[in-house]
């Protein structure tokens, strides 16, 4: 783990030997992977400092020195606030990892229209604390998915925390309640999905689709009810990724009307368990495990602990 302290608007980290000798450009471009407009932007509004004086982003680093950067400003907020309580499963100066409940959207739409979401939520909870900044969403969870959703609470974690889901260096585990009883009990399906012509929402497996692989594990059966629990976990994130291959290998999710599943419960039986990284501006090892919210569970008999 890294040595790391906030000292008001500003992030300080004591520099390790691991850095000694690269400079702050490499780290920003290379370790970090900022875009190069967000580069541009701390070098020019000389938001990056050493030692409490101005830093010169060529010469190398040296292990022990305080490499300080400006993240924390109050900004103009683009989203309304809306009071609802939220079940926080990790919480840092960078990232914000809630359990997102079922029949809620996680973002909005509409910013004038739709307020009733998770991020104006987040929203309402950061102002309450005095955080004047907006949230910014890394990866996406349907309305009726529940489970561990990621947010990055200031630009430059936004766009480091975007490309470590680009490279799948986030790791997203997902439990699911399935039709059928799996001749195969664990294996990878891989096959590409896009857009349903003739439905507005829907997505299937096409030839002409994006790229999607899904890894699963089936942790549990009802053989009596013909149901299946399994554990899920992916190498992309397309739109409805999870339950567009379960169904498309002929075990549809329970609740999941819009892909053959029935519905024996009132939304699609898919919460996301589990997400891990190891967080970027501290190196510390993030694993969140999130409990199921349901009034009525779905999940029965599973530790979120042992998927």
């Amino acid at each position: 783990m890294l040595n790391t302290i906030r000292l008001g608007e500003w992030f300080q980290i004591i520099v390790p030997k691991e850095w000694e000798n690269i400079t702050i450009d490499h780290l920003f471009r290379h370790v970090w992977e900022a875009p190069k407009k967000l580069i541009h932007t701390f070098r020019m509004e000389k938001k990056v400092q050493i030692n409490g004086k101005e830093a010169n982003w060529t010469l190398p680093l040296t292990a022990g020195s305080k490499l300080q950067i400006q993240l924390f400003e109050e900004e103009e907020i683009l989203l309304t606030p809306w009071f609802r309580s939220i079940d926080i499963l990790f919480e840092d100066d960078h990232v914000l990892v809630l359990n997102k409940p079922p029949f809620m959207n996680s973002h909005p739409n509409d910013r004038e229209t739709d307020t009733n979401t998770l991020m104006n939520a987040v929203a309402f909870y950061l102002l309450s604390k005095g955080e004047i900044r907006n949230i910014r969403q890394i990866h996406r969870l349907d309305r009726d998915t529940s489970g561990a959703i990621l947010f990055a609470k200031h630009p430059l974690a936004g766009a480091v925390f975007d490309k470590l889901l680009e490279k799948r260096k986030i790791k997203r585990t997902y439990l699911a309640l399935t039709h059928g009883l799996f001749q195969n009990k664990n294996g990878s399906i891989n096959a590409p999905i896009g857009r349903d012509r003739h439905h507005s929402t829907r997505r299937r497996v096409s030839p002409t689709g994006q790229p999607a692989i899904t890894h699963y594990q089936v942790v549990k059966e009802d053989k009596q009810q013909n149901l299946s629990y399994v554990k899920c976990w992916l190498e992309t994130g397309r739109t409805h990724q999870i339950r567009v291959h379960l169904s498309h290998i002929g075990h549809p999710l329970i609740g999941d009307v819009l892909y053959g599943g029935q519905p024996i419960v009132k939304r699609q039986a898919l919460h996301a368990v589990k997400l891990e990284f190891l967080h970027p501006f501290t190196l510390e090892k993030i694993v969140c495990h999130a409990p199921f919210l349901d009034e009525k569970p779905i999940f029965k008999g599973i530790n979120i602990y042992d998927v």
